[in-house]
């Protein structure tokens, strides 16, 4: 038998679950979906840790004070900020740009990793753009590595799915996302220093090589399947 306490605990209850959710913040940091460890030995325990939770944290706090006191904005996804960039105002445009770029690339970043013994080859229909559009995965992984390296400071190193639907390798610095010009990101390479530095200091070259060991290729495919459609 529901009584009148009954109703008065469950109405209580409700209250606090709503002012709970009306305190959310609008944006979250997504768990690794590995161990911090899962990458040796190319990527170290230490920096995955200190990345994902001290720097990748950070720019989600930061985007969430940029835009949690608008209600429409914090509706969006990261990835929908990041493309009406231009349309936001001029306040927190500059605070997306670099904290939103930060959370989408790191959110991605994460997921295009995986233990080596799980990175496999490109499939279906990438490894035949691979080949179409570099001459195959010897070949992309060069240029992507070059497109990285060449980055004056801090950066990423991308392959992309252009408005065409054609993959494209470029660069952009800072926390910058293709996302800006128009394009789709499949596979973006970390060459802030914090991603690399307690392992390879100075060597970027290195862990440039190393990473292409522990990149999650079934994932890059599937991601690839969906934007080629």
């Amino acid at each position: 038998m529901i009584t009148r306490r009954t109703l008065l605990e469950m109405a209580a209850a409700g209250a606090a679950a709503s002012v709970a959710s009306a305190a959310d913040p609008p944006f979250t940091l997504p768990k690794l979906p590995y161990a911090y460890d899962a990458l040796e030995p190319y990527i170290d325990a230490q920096t995955m840790q200190i990345h994902h939770d001290k720097h990748h944290q950070a720019y989600v706090d930061n985007l969430n004070k940029a835009v949690g006191g608008d209600t429409a904005l914090a509706r969006l996804t990261v990835e929908e900020l990041l493309q009406r960039l231009d349309t936001l105002p001029a306040a927190i445009r500059t605070a997306v740009r670099n904290q939103g770029g930060g959370h989408a690339n790191h959110s991605l970043f994460w997921q295009t990793l995986c233990p080596a013994a799980r990175s496999g080859k490109p499939a279906g229909r990438l490894a035949a753009a691979l080949d179409r559009s570099f001459g195959g995965q010897d070949q992309f992984e060069a240029k992507l590595q070059t497109a990285a390296a060449g980055v004056f400071g801090s950066g990423w190193g991308w392959l992309s799915v252009d408005s065409t639907k054609n993959l494209v390798i470029d660069s952009a610095p800072n926390q910058d996302s293709p996302l800006f010009s128009g394009k789709r990101p499949l596979l973006g390479i970390d060459v802030w220093e914090h991603a690399y530095y307690l392992k390879y200091q100075n060597r970027r070259a290195d862990y440039l090589k190393a990473i292409m060991k522990v990149i999650h290729w079934d994932f890059v495919s599937a991601r690839y399947e969906e934007m080629a459609k």
